[in-house]
């Protein structure tokens, strides 16, 4: 009997232990759920005690190298940062003690001291000069904002700094009701800012779509304090877009195809006369570049009737300017040496083009020191926002990125591909005049490879990137050991009788091989299957167009070929561009 009372009141105890226990749980799992779905949606603002930098709706302070500075209403940002959001190709001149920085459309020098800066081949002055502390440079980007095209504000109640680029799409609205602005798309969730009804409030869109970021009935806005955060999409209205991106236009709609007129200085502009089939950019040899600077232009009276016809057949005109007349290498390193210098032929430059009416300009320096590679692309960077100011495109010629110094390795592709609308990789001369051995001019394995580097090692996008090809080949003689070549237009190739042609699958190319008085001749020949191969290229890699060097070189019939493969009727394409 006393055994079963003992054993009563044993289960009797143990019942509320249960309890207890299952109350635990209860708790530890109620915890979990929180720290899993409640939790992060308070997570605290780990820059709540620094000053904050919004631009373009999207808090990059966690990316900022300095501090901001705000000293009387202007706000100083280091020129890392200036370098990390707005200009990667920033470079600190110590020497010279300057700071020169280019934008979308402006080329500047700041001065370590003093407010009197140079802009764009002008000189003007800013209300503050730059500021130098713990050896950092600060530049005071609120005097800036002509230079970057940007509206910088300033919230003391949200230590937020936010700067908005003017040729972005901007789209507003209005709070509908006084409101809390939410951390995340719900309500349980941290509130980032309260606003009022009536208040203006920015709406964030995706940066590669361009529309609104929403989530269910939750709309992701930036509020007036330059808080980010969401507010319930039924609680906004008067939705208003306040500006539209802006498009620069300064590319071709669709593919590029391009064909280089070149003439010596010694003569006049070709006269030409009706249409060019395929084409919608011709590159006339207007300019040649002196060693102070200076351009030697040869266009005259046929120079400018040439314009005019090219524009009566809706065609652009990127006039080639060349370094080809300096002979001397030395001389076109140092027209490269110094910003003096590329900023005086920058501004004879942009003259000459908006002199002679045309709209772009293909920049063609071959035979440069590879130690000169820096000061070329310094003077692509400080060429680009010249020309884009003026609405001209910017084309520049470069070799394929394996070779020697002085052709090849003064090249940088990445900058260049970055920098200009189009990257011309000159896909010619794989074995040239001073090749060893006999072989092709422009094999398509050798361009494809090249293609490939240019889009991988070099990282140049596909949008920049022309292939220009070849419209002539080389004869090439073999003698008793001796190599020798000459160069035979498109149109000039003639095969002796008897000798029958075999395909190249390799490089795409018809092949003939014939001896003739104790020589042997051997040509890999230009003509409309090769071209269409590399036009093919063209299309696989989808790549921004071709180019061919250079006209009256070719066959009458390649044209109708260009034509086909790149879909282009010049004065339909060209029509919408007008």
């Amino acid at each position: 009997m006393k055994n079963n009372e003992k054993k009563v009141k044993e289960e009797k105890i143990n019942i509320p232990r249960l309890i207890l226990r299952i109350v635990i749980v209860a708790i530890i799992l109620a915890l979990m759920v929180f720290a899993i779905k409640i939790a992060p949606n308070y997570a605290r603002n780990e820059f709540a005690d620094v000053t904050n930098l919004v631009i373009n709706n999207n808090n990059i302070t966690r990316n900022v190298k300095n501090d901001i500075i705000i000293e009387d209403n202007t706000i100083y940002l280091s020129t890392d940062d200036m370098k990390n959001f707005f200009d990667e190709y920033l470079i600190i001149e110590e020497e010279n003690q300057r700071v020169i920085t280019t934008s979308n459309t402006k080329t500047v020098v700041i001065p370590f001291t003093g407010t009197a800066i140079y802009v764009s081949g002008s000189d003007t002055t800013i209300g503050h000069s730059l500021l130098i502390k713990d050896d950092v440079i600060y530049m005071p980007i609120t005097d800036l904002t002509d230079i970057y095209n940007i509206e910088v504000k300033y919230s003391s109640d949200s230590n937020i700094v936010t700067i908005d680029s003017l040729n972005r799409k901007l789209v507003q609205a209005t709070s509908e009701k006084n409101m809390s602005v939410k951390y995340l798309p719900t309500v349980l969730s941290r509130t980032v800012d309260k606003i009022n009804e009536g208040d203006t409030l920015t709406l964030v869109l995706d940066r590669e779509t361009g529309e609104k970021v929403t989530e269910n009935d939750w709309i992701r806005v930036r509020t007036q304090n330059g808080e980010l955060g969401y507010v319930k999409q039924d609680d906004i209205l008067n939705e208003n877009t306040v500006r539209e991106n802006e498009d620069v236009g300064t590319t071709i709609d669709g593919k590029v195809s391009l064909v280089w007129d070149y003439y010596s200085q010694y003569v006049s502009a070709p006269v030409r006369d009706g249409e060019i089939e395929g084409i919608n950019v011709v590159s006339p040899s207007f300019y040649e570049v002196t060693a102070s600077g200076d351009l030697d232009a040869n266009i005259g009276n046929n120079g400018r009737n040439y314009i005019e016809w090219a524009h009566a057949n809706r065609y652009k005109v990127w006039p080639m300017i060349s370094n080809s007349e300096l002979g001397d290498i030395d001389a076109t390193s140092n027209l490269l040496s110094s910003f003096e210098n590329r900023a005086y032929l920058i501004d004879n430059i942009v003259k000459a083009l908006e002199d002679a009416g045309v709209d772009g300009v293909n920049v063609d320096f071959e035979n440069m020191y590879q130690e000169d590679k820096n000061n070329y692309s310094r003077f692509i960077i400080e060429l680009a926002p010249r020309l884009r100011e003026k609405g001209l495109t910017l084309s520049v010629d470069v070799t394929a990125p394996d070779g020697s110094e002085t052709w090849s390795l003064c090249f940088d592709r990445n900058v260049i591909g970055k920098v200009a609308d189009y990257i011309i990789f000159m896909g010619y001369d794989q074995n040239g005049v001073s090749s060893t051995e006999a072989g092709t001019v422009a094999g398509a394995n050798w361009v494809e490879l090249n293609i490939e580097k240019f889009l991988g090692q070099e990282g140049v996008s596909k949008d920049k990137l022309i292939l220009a090809m070849p419209f002539y080949t080389r004869l090439w003689r073999e003698t008793d050991g001796t190599l020798t070549s000459s160069v035979v237009n498109m149109r000039s190739v003639t095969i002796p009788q008897g000798v029958a042609k075999s395909w190249d699958e390799e490089t795409k190319q018809n092949y003939i091989e014939y001896e003739q008085n104790g020589t042997t001749y051997k040509m890999w020949i230009e003509d409309e299957e090769s071209i269409k191969a590399k036009l093919d290229l063209v299309n696989e890699y989808d790549l921004a167009g071709a180019a061919y060097w250079s006209k009256d070189r070719e066959s009458n019939t390649i044209w109708g070929v260009i034509a086909e493969e790149l879909g282009i009727n010049s004065n339909e394409a060209e029509s919408e561009n007008q």
